[in-house]
């Protein structure tokens, strides 16, 4: 039975109260409104259908978010990039509001200013955590009544494909008797230890910026030419063979008491080292890239102009790490049959395993003749 109190000028408070069930009150402007509050709370005890309303209702987005981050996001293994996304909801106008006044067009509102700004992958990625945390809150956290607004908002478009192979230079020779080839010059224009052995290592073996640096000495066996990986992004441990040239690169980071074995035909990983191999964080990775890949191009401008010629537009530009996956892809796959090939990299789908290869028609004109 409901019960309605005048709280001073323009407030009306109403109570619900019925046997089995939780009292419940609410605070509105008008008794209109407060009465047709009462009786949808009253119908649905009535039917049996009713959900406590009351914790959504006082819960606040970053409110959500933090039980989300402390909850949540550390049992994740992208819990770094998790973490980003949940400080960019943070500084959204939604973080003023409580979860149940969130609705479907708040999100779409939110969706379109960003698609203004970021790439759609990156909106969609933005949208799809939001979502688990609105899931979990409902199935985990007792806020069975809470909606999610995520689901009923039309999702952008990722266009994120990519087609970018390592680049060589047409037919000009050497310059300064430097290659033409991208990835070489990159290597020479680093200024770090490890980034030349990491790109010859994602071009050797198409492994992930993630997986390569996770890698430990102790999941590495020089001598049968394998790496074990026992987390990847797909939750699924697997093994990747090493080429001549990956095996090369990674005896050359072992630590110099440990060198000499370069010296033999078959380095071997000492069975006391262990710990990662590179000792660099992904993000790591993708600065100490970057910079490489500026200097290079500034370095191949300079070459260009004591030279005389136009430098190339492409080269050097808007190369980005995982690339070299594509890259490493596509030459694998000229080696192994599809099902061999997903072993290597790691897809389960062969569907997004054949975006990553992008072979040069060139070289299969020529199996044609």
């Amino acid at each position: 039975m409901a019960t309605f109190r005048k709280r001073g000028p323009g407030q009306w408070e109403v109570q619900v109260r019925r046997r089995g069930y939780p009292s419940q009150s609410k605070t509105f402007e008008t008794k209109a409104e407060a009465d047709a509050w009462a009786q949808m709370i009253e119908s649905e005890m009535a039917r049996g259908v009713w959900l406590d309303r009351s914790e959504a209702e006082s819960t606040t987005l970053p409110e959500l978010l933090d039980r989300y981050e402390h909850e949540v996001v550390p049992g994740k293994r992208g819990a770094a990039q998790e973490l980003s996304v949940l400080a960019a909801w943070r500084e959204t106008p939604l973080a003023v509001r409580t979860v149940a006044s969130i609705r479907g067009g708040d999100v779409a509102t939110l969706r379109d200013e960003w698609l203004e700004t970021f790439a759609p992958a990156t909106v969609l990625r933005r949208l799809a955590v939001l979502s688990h945390v609105f899931n979990t809150a409902r199935k985990e956290w007792g806020m069975e009544s809470l909606a999610n607004p995520v689901e009923l908002v039309r999702k952008p478009s990722p266009k994120n494909a990519r087609t970018r192979r390592i680049a060589v230079l047409p037919a000009v020779g050497r310059i300064r008797g430097r290659t033409s080839d991208e990835a070489a010059r990159l290597a020479a224009s680093s200024e770090s230890r490890t980034l030349p052995g990491i790109v010859t290592l994602a071009i050797e073996t198409a492994m992930r910026r993630g997986e390569i640096a996770a890698l430990c000495w102790e999941h590495v066996d020089l001598v049968r030419h394998v790496a074990h990986l026992p987390e990847t992004k797909n939750g699924e441990a697997r093994d990747v063979p090493l080429s001549p040239a990956a095996v090369e690169a990674l005896a050359a980071m072992l630590p110099a008491q440990e060198q000499k074995g370069k010296r033999r035909k078959v380095p071997t990983v000492p069975a006391a080292l262990r710990g990662s191999v590179f000792g660099v964080r992904p993000d790591g990775i993708t600065q100490a890239f970057e910079r490489a890949r500026e200097r290079a191009r500034a370095a191949y401008e300079a070459e260009c102009t004591e030279r005389g010629v136009i430098a190339a537009a492409a080269f050097l530009q808007d190369l980005r790490f995982h690339d070299l996956r594509h890259e490493a892809t596509s030459r694998l796959a000229s080696r192994f049959q599809i099902h061999e090939l997903a072993k290597i990299t790691g897809h389960k789908d062969t569907r997004m395993l054949l975006r990553y290869y992008h072979p040069d028609m060139a070289e299969l004109a020529k199996r044609l003749r």
